[in-house]
């Protein structure tokens, strides 16, 4: 099964641009992910369990890294976007 996120970060702090852009540098390492960063969220594409494993994984370690930040998600199953069904 497919999944696609949609995902925005917002770091509560005044320094938001370095935290952001090392949390889509590190998604974008992922070859099994299809990343596309847009100027308010970035879509992340995969499948369903992986990919939600690193995201995981990568939310927890900006929260490690940065402390207070808001992540704002949508997940939409991607089998069958575009199917009509």
């Amino acid at each position: 099964m497919k999944l696609i996120a949609e995902i925005s970060l917002y770091p509560l702090n005044q320094k938001y641009i370095a935290p952001i852009q090392a949390f889509i540098d590190r998604l974008n390492s992922y070859p099994e992910l299809s990343v596309d960063t847009g100027r308010t969220s970035t879509v992340v594409e995969g499948e369903y369990l992986p990919t939600m494993q690193i995201l995981a994984e990568e939310m927890q370690r900006s929260h490690q890294e940065i402390g207070q930040a808001i992540f704002v998600c949508k997940f939409l199953n991607g089998d069958k976007v575009g199917s009509g069904e």
